[in-house]
Formats: C-alpha cells, structure tokens, sequence
C-alpha cells in the first residue's frame, strides 16, 4: 500500500495535476454558456459532467506525460527540472510510455462517447498536444503552441454540448491562447540563461527580459480583448464584464510582481492565474444565473 501512495505521489509530481484548475474553469464556462443556448439552462447534466472532465484531466495527462518524455534529455541538466521523476528514475521510460498512451486511449474512447465531432476532433488534438515539447527546439512559438493546447478546452466544451463550434467559444479560445502564451512567457524567464545554453527557442533567450516582458503584456492585452469579445457575443451579462476587469486586474498584478522580482514568478504563475481562471468561472455563472 505505501508503495502504491509512493507511485500515485511520483505521478502528481510528473504532471502537477492542480495546474488543471488553469484549463478546467474554462471548459465549464463554455460548457454552460453552451448549456444556457441551447437548455435554457447552466445544468448540462452529470453524464456530460463526467465525461467532459474525464476528457480534460486524460487529455492533461496526455500532453504533460509527453512533454517529460520527450524533454528528459533536456531537464536532466537543468537544476530546476533535475529532480522530477520522468529524470531520475522513479518513473521509468517503459512505465511512462504506458501512462502517455493509456491516457491517450482514455481520451479518445471517452470522446467518441460525448459525440461524432468530439471524436473525430480527438485525433488532431493529441497531435497538437504532442506537438508542443518539439516547437521550443526549433521555435520561440512554443509559447503560443502551449496556448493553443489550453485554448482548444473552450471549444472541446462547446463542443461536448452543442456538437458544433459557436463564434463565442472560438473568442474565448483565443483569449485562453494569449493568457496562457503570456505567463508561460513568465515562466520561462527563470530558465532564461539555460535555454540559451542549450539553443533552445524561448522567447527569453532569443530576445532579452526587457522585450519579454513587453510581448507578454501584448499577449495578455489580447486575451483581455477577446474575453470582452467573448462576452459580447455570448450575449452575456453585466457580471461576466465584470470578470472579465477582474481578470484584467489580476494580470496587471501578475506583472507587477515579476517586473519587481524574477524569483516571484512561481508566485505570480501558480497563485494568480489559479485563481483567475476560478474567478472568472464564477462571474460567468453568476451572469448566466
């Protein structure tokens, strides 16, 4: 038994399961504008529930699973990845394949259950997920490439509901791409020195801090104009604006902080964007109620 507790330890260190509160709050926003569309109601009931989050943390295992198979020859020599288990071999290569391909599997039969698109969509979305560790290897759009994985949730959850692709779920899409390109910009400054070290393409080592952080506060001005976008046309109400500046708010904040401290980030990465995706779950709720 304490085995089995060690290995469920060394598996939520592998994918850092709560970062799944910076996509799911956002499948569940598109999920009940969706519901309210098409319903008259926020409830899109519990089997779509199960299978929707199913999807997500499947899909999450899947991409996170992959990006440490692929990066070990990467993060062995860097002092902030050394000690993860895919590199020091409480996770072994064989054990690690079986997790990236099981959680593919699980994704695929769980979407061909929600609907034929779900389904059919499934496929290119594993390759877009499995994608993302190459680009930093040839790209600085690696970034953007993390966005878009983050970005597809929205539509997965609009699709889950309507089994098409609304306008609206495509606008937030588009503001989920630039906030999480944004801090993953942030993030990425702490390994600044390194990448460039090992020619790897962030945007930090090609450019500087200095031009970082500005393309960063680009990329969150976007996400903040598409979320307005989003708000218009879903048709929503006042509080959702209102989510949308909070949300604003709290990215400001985020800047702050990092422009002040670089040994911050993790504070400004993991605490504020967790609780703006939350946030702005709530005040979307709360418009539609």
């Amino acid at each position: 038994m304490t085995k089995f507790i060690q290995i469920l330890k060394d598996i939520n260190e592998l994918i850092v399961f709560k970062h799944s509160v910076f996509a799911l709050p956002f499948i569940f926003i598109a999920m009940i504008v969706a519901s309210k569309i098409i319903n008259d109601s926020i409830w899109f009931g519990w089997e779509l529930l199960i299978l929707g989050t199913l999807c997500a943390v499947s899909a999450r295992n899947f991409a996170m699973g992959a990006n440490r198979y692929l990066d070990r020859d990467i993060d062995k020599d860097n002092p902030r990845c050394a000690s993860r288990p895919s590199v020091d071999g409480r996770i072994g290569r064989g054990n690690l394949l079986f997790f990236i391909w099981i959680n593919a599997l699980i994704f695929v039969i769980v979407a061909y259950f929600i609907n034929s698109l779900a389904f059919w969509l499934s496929f290119p979305i594993l390759l877009i997920l499995g994608a993302y560790s190459y680009f930093k290897r040839f790209s600085s759009l690696a970034h953007v490439v993390l966005g878009v994985c983050l970005g597809l949730s929205p539509i997965a959850g609009a699709i889950a509901v309507l089994a098409y692709i609304p306008l609206w779920s495509i606008l937030l899409s588009c503001g989920v791409i630039f906030w999480v390109a944004g801090f993953d910009i942030l993030y990425s400054l702490q390994d600044m020195e390194y990448d460039k070290k090992m020619g790897l393409f962030s945007i930090p080592s090609i450019y500087g801090a200095k031009a970082s952080m500005f393309i960063c506060a680009l990329f969150h001005f976007l996400a903040v104009l598409f979320w307005l976008l989003f708000a218009i046309s879903a048709n929503l109400g006042v509080a959702a604006f209102i989510g949308v500046i909070i949300s604003a708010i709290i990215l400001y904040f985020e800047h702050r902080i990092v422009r002040r401290d670089f040994s911050k980030i993790d504070r400004a990465f993991f605490t504020l964007n967790g609780y703006l995706g939350i946030i702005f779950f709530v005040f979307v709720l709360v418009s539609l109620w």
